[in-house]
């Protein structure tokens, strides 16, 4: 369990990936790919290869330390490299299993045992070391690595796009993750933000990756470390002429605190296909997205899915200093990288008789809440104490959900409608599901569907203690909970606020939640968050409710609820809370 008393509350460590658009094929690299190690008999034959032989870092003198993207990436072939990732419950471990082929036909093999502990990656992959020029060690680490982190092509007739999602989940509350390298691509292997940075003097080093061997043994990779020859340079921000003031570290490796509503960012992969203009839902599993790597979207209040870590946000890498553009939601803009296009409702108000058809329906969960802490709110209200937290509802399936707002002429609300969609996609009903609304608060400054949610503390006889205002969202697809559910969507479409929440102006607006991806809220401002100024010492539960006045249509309406057990504690002014596990989560 951990105890917490802060007067913030912080978002999870957000990392973006970085837009591959293609690695070179040189003499060297198709060496390496056309004369892979010897792997198992159906599994992909998979290479460890540097994408150059030497790199320039820059460390800055008031903020030292470089990050260590050193362009290496492994690649598969003949077969994609494909893990799903698995727990059946919060009571059970996290397994792994390998798709495998055998006469062209894909089998699961399950990897060992222990072999990941949570979705983030395969736990101590690349083994890092560093020597300076007289060949002394100066470095040396293990990282962690994604599979579907930022990656591109190595040869023209690849798959044009990857079937892969383009992060690996590290919600607390996560259930199932699928990770992978497409064959004819390859993905980094640098841990991103994930790491910490390592402080080099300038000067010139060799840094050597290599596979560690239980990985080896256990992929079929050949032992042949890759180096690199690193530069280091040091660099002032005042030697900046006419730059803007530098960004802080946590911004330029694209870890963002959470703050109100939607001021600062949020995140999920980026502009994907699936949804054209104007178009119905296609089916989840017939989705192609176009597969960049340039993916995390940056919505403040909603918290974040965390990506696959990135080399560097694109656009700061293409600048190579954090002073030339910020990381951010601006315009559309999400981490700088790129700016997702906004789903498009339909051109009118449906016509003709509402029905609920028998087809299939979404079907929204609630996880248990956490990033929980005791807060001042911000400072806004002196002498206050309350309980922020983040909480996700997710939808589990098999059908997307789709709600569409129209706005009468000169009405300051939408008149909100939920669509069914038969198996091909087309339309067959609607019903008319509440209302949404215009939130001008600086931050948020988009349309919020109503009654999505709901968020109360309860006394540990389950009464209601004190009930969150925030009941009013825009949707979005922040986190992936479960891509292994039915029609599990693993490129979901609308995952940036700044264009898929619609404008004052607007007329219409199309918010999804995609199946298996979730939204999350950080309830960290007053209003949002409890306040417990008054609430005595004891134990609670904070209770996170979908659909609280069940006007959505769903599979099932029993798994709404989810309880978070929480123990209040300290004076007025020194609140504290703890936080026990829940199951075999172990997170605040």
């Amino acid at each position: 369990m951990t105890r917490t008393r802060t007067t913030r509350l912080r978002r999870p460590l957000l990392a973006s990936t970085t837009a591959v658009a293609a690695l070179a094929v040189t003499a060297g690299l198709v060496a390496a790919t056309s004369e892979p190690a010897k792997a198992a008999a159906s599994g992909p034959r998979l290479s460890l290869i540097a994408a150059t032989t030497s790199v320039t870092l820059t460390s800055w003198k008031e903020d030292p330390g470089v990050y260590l993207d050193l362009g290496t990436y492994l690649t598969a072939e003949g077969t994609p490299l494909e893990l799903k990732v698995t727990r059946k419950s919060y009571k059970d471990p996290v397994t792994v299993t390998q798709t495998v082929y055998e006469g062209g036909k894909a089998k699961a093999k399950a990897l060992p045992k222990g072999t990941v502990k949570d979705f983030s990656g395969l736990p101590g992959f690349a083994e890092i070391t560093v020597t300076d020029k007289s060949g002394k060690k100066v470095f040396s680490r293990t990282e962690d690595f994604c599979p579907n982190n930022a990656s591109g092509r190595v040869r023209p007739d690849a798959p044009a796009t990857s079937k892969y999602p383009e992060s690996c989940p590290t919600n607390p509350f996560t259930l199932g993750s699928v990770w992978g390298v497409e064959k004819g691509w390859a993905a980094n292997t640098y841990a991103g933000s994930y790491t910490d940075p390592v402080e080099l003097a300038a000067g010139t080093y060799t840094a050597k990756v290599a596979v560690a061997k239980k990985y080896r043994d256990l992929f079929g990779i050949a032992h042949k470390p890759a180096t690199v020859k690193v530069t280091v340079q040091e660099r002032s921000y005042e030697d900046e002429e006419g730059a803007a003031e530098p960004a802080p570290r946590s911004a330029r490796v694209g870890e963002h605190a959470s703050h109100s509503g939607h001021e600062a960012a949020h995140q999920a992969p980026a502009a994907h296909a699936g949804h054209g203009p104007g178009h119905a839902p296609t089916p989840a599993e017939a989705a192609a997205p176009v597969t960049s790597g340039a993916r995390p979207s940056y919505n403040a209040g909603h918290g974040p899915l965390k990506a696959a870590p990135p080399a560097l946000p694109w656009a700061l890498k293409k600048k190579q200093t954090a002073r030339s553009m910020p990381v951010g939601d601006k315009g559309g803009q999400t981490d700088g990288s790129r700016k997702a296009p906004a789903l498009t409702p339909l051109a009118k108000r449906p016509a003709g008789k509402a029905s609920v058809p028998d087809v299939p329906k979404p079907d929204l969960r609630s996880l248990p809440a956490y990033g929980i802490i005791v807060s001042d709110g911000e400072k806004d209200i002196p002498g206050k104490d309350y309980l922020a937290f983040s909480a996700n509802v997710w939808n589990a399936g098999p059908a997307q959900l789709v709600v569409d707002g129209f706005r009468s002429p000169g009405k300051a609300k939408m008149d909100a409608y939920q669509y069914f969609y038969d198996a091909k996609g087309k339309q067959v009903g609607y019903t008319p599901t509440g209302t949404m609304e215009w939130d001008p608060r600086p931050g948020h400054v988009h349309w919020h569907f109503t009654d999505f949610a709901s968020y109360r503390l309860l006394k540990a006889d389950k009464k209601e203690a004190v009930r969150s205002g925030k009941e009013a969202f825009c949707l979005a697809n922040t986190d992936a909970i479960d891509y292994t559910v039915k029609n599990a969507n693993w490129h979901p479409y609308n995952t940036d606020l700044a264009t898929a929440c619609g404008q004052e102006n607007s007329v219409s607006v199309r918010e999804v939640l995609d199946v298996g991806s979730g939204d999350t809220y950080s309830q960290d401002l007053p209003g949002q968050s409890f306040d417990i100024t008054d609430v005595p010492n004891g134990t609670y539960y904070i209770q996170v409710l979908a659909n609280p006045e069940k006007r959505l249509k769903e599979t099932s309406v029993d798994n709404n609820s989810a309880l978070r057990k929480i123990v209040l504690g300290g004076k007025p002014g020194k609140r504290t809370v703890t936080v026990p596990a829940h199951e075999l989560v172990n997170a605040n």
